[in-house]
């Protein structure tokens, strides 16, 4: 493989993640009503809007499932599956680029979820030693709260430490298998 074609094949892996992240969190951050008003969900909202203000107007959500972000990261997740196979020299079957951009995305947000539990402990240790309003807190507590509120009545707090992170990291790591195992791979 060429030089050419590894820079192509970084550019285009590096900004579809990106993207594809950014729409993830934007469904996310609904399904979980996190604060609007919060400067990162505005960063969020700013970057995704144009692409999701006309998919809206054809596709409705379902309940509180933002359907328009489905579409999205689904499309692009395929298109990141398609441009990259032909840098590479062939085109994939389209069941068999659809399969895996399920997979890729599931992934995704498993991963999403690690790094959102880990993040949220390390700067649980930090902001107990300084005080002051910090938007991401905000956020992570918003995204994490539906893993972490069932282990922790389940599991107490022991002494002053919460165990539910590490519970739930083990569970997501799991999960990953799981995913891994089922799709392949």
């Amino acid at each position: 493989m060429n030089a050419g074609t590894q820079i192509g094949l970084l550019l285009i892996n590096a900004l579809f993640s990106f993207y594809i992240v950014i729409v993830m969190l934007r469904l996310l951050f609904a399904l979980v009503r996190a604060d609007f008003y919060n400067p990162i969900s505005q960063f969020v909202v700013t970057l995704t809007n144009p692409p999701l203000r006309p998919l809206r107007r054809i596709i409705p959500p379902v309940g509180r499932v933002d359907s328009a972000s489905i579409l999205l990261l689904l499309v692009l997740q395929l298109a990141e599956i398609y441009l990259i196979s032909v840098l590479q020299g062939f085109v994939p079957p389209p069941l068999a680029a659809f399969i895996f951009s399920i997979r890729e995305l599931l992934i995704l947000l498993v991963y999403i979820y690690i790094g959102a539990i880990i993040i949220q402990a390390l700067m649980s240790w930090v902001a107990a030693a300084g005080s002051g309003y910090n938007p991401i807190m905000g956020l992570l507590d918003s995204l994490t709260r539906p893993i972490l509120a069932p282990i922790r009545r389940v599991i107490p707090l022991i002494g002053m430490i919460d165990l539910s992170p590490l519970v739930a990291l083990l569970a997501l790591q799991a999960a990953l298998i799981l995913l891994r195992s089922v799709f392949g791979g």
